[in-house]
């Protein structure tokens, strides 16, 4: 049985010339952010193959010789790769689990506040630190959290021990977790407060007349209104789960905290990148990029299997 293609009478084709007349700005607008996403994010995959090869910058993808799968069994056996995952795996889960629960908590009482105003202030502090780079808090929390910085100092004044946050193994881990969710709480904040803008007032004037209290209309009417937004924010989220942040972790650790705080990222930065194979590099990328498509997909699944909502 064969199809056809829909018949178009001559006035729908003539609206449909119309409307792209219309609408031609538009798509010229649109035609140069669509090229560089297709040139950087789509012809610069064809660089996936240096992963494949011993790489020389001096003879290109072309030149280079083909080893197969060697880089990714260098990556599998290196020195500290399991002890760098086991690391990888724990500030990332804590990061993903300590992103969704603090954002949604702070979202909720900064809801309760009645003063716009108020509310606008509170917004701007708290979100401001998601523009500062690491290499400056690095530096900021460097010098505060150090054995005679303001932190030991207060520490200290109390009668406490001193603290070496940033060059003790046990330590070290909660202070990379703490400083990223102070940093990062704020843009979560937003994304949950628009999703709350959304919630049908009528339903907390129907909880308030049915004798709910504040409490009980944020547990019965705004999480489960919203749990749509943290189920999707979650799931995208589980894709970055070999992500633990290159970038921070590198400008805040040091040879002393190796144990706790070497990371997929910098272990294969400090053997392979400076080293100049540009294989392993490739291939540590490619490893992630697949496991983190892999996590994406399953953890979309598995919410619209256990919620019932539709998020794709």
């Amino acid at each position: 049985m064969t199809t056809q293609a829909p018949y178009l009478c001559p006035k729908t084709r003539i609206l449909s010339r119309r409307r792209l007349k219309m609408d031609y700005p538009l798509y010229l607008m649109l035609a140069m952010p669509v090229l560089l996403l297709f040139v950087y994010n789509y012809v610069a995959m064809g660089g996936i193959v240096i992963a494949f090869q011993k790489y020389l910058p001096a003879k290109g993808i072309t030149g280079s010789k083909w080893i197969g799968l060697k880089n990714f069994e260098t990556l599998f056996t290196m020195p500290g790769f399991i002890r760098a995952l086991s690391n990888t795996l724990t500030l990332s889960l804590w990061k993903i689990i300590l992103g969704i629960v603090v954002p949604v908590g702070f979202t909720l009482m900064l809801n309760e506040i009645k003063s716009s105003g108020v509310k606008r202030v509170v917004q701007t502090l708290i979100y401001l630190p998601h523009f500062i780079s690491w290499v400056l808090l690095a530096s900021i929390f460097t010098k505060l959290l150090s054995g005679s910085g303001i932190v030991n100092q207060f520490i200290k004044l109390l009668g406490g021990t001193p603290i070496m946050f940033l060059g003790d193994n046990h330590w070290f881990p909660f202070t990379i977790i703490a400083t990223y969710v102070w940093k990062e709480f704020g843009y979560g904040t937003i994304v949950y407060l628009a999703a709350i803008s959304g919630v049908n007032e009528e339903l907390y004037e129907a909880a308030s007349i049915d004798g709910a209290g504040h409490f009980q209309q944020m547990l019965h009417v705004t999480l489960p209104t919203i749990l749509p937004v943290i189920i999707l924010m979650t799931a995208l989220s589980v894709g970055n789960i070999l992500n633990a942040g290159f970038d921070q972790v590198y400008n805040m650790y040091n040879n002393v905290v190796l144990e706790s705080g070497d990371i997929i990222d910098t272990l294969v930065y400090r053997t392979g990148f400076d080293s100049g194979n540009f294989g392993l590099s490739t291939a540590t990328g490619l490893f992630k990029s697949v496991v983190s498509c892999v996590l994406v997909i399953a953890s979309y699944r598995i919410a619209y299997k256990t919620s019932g909502y539709h998020i794709f």
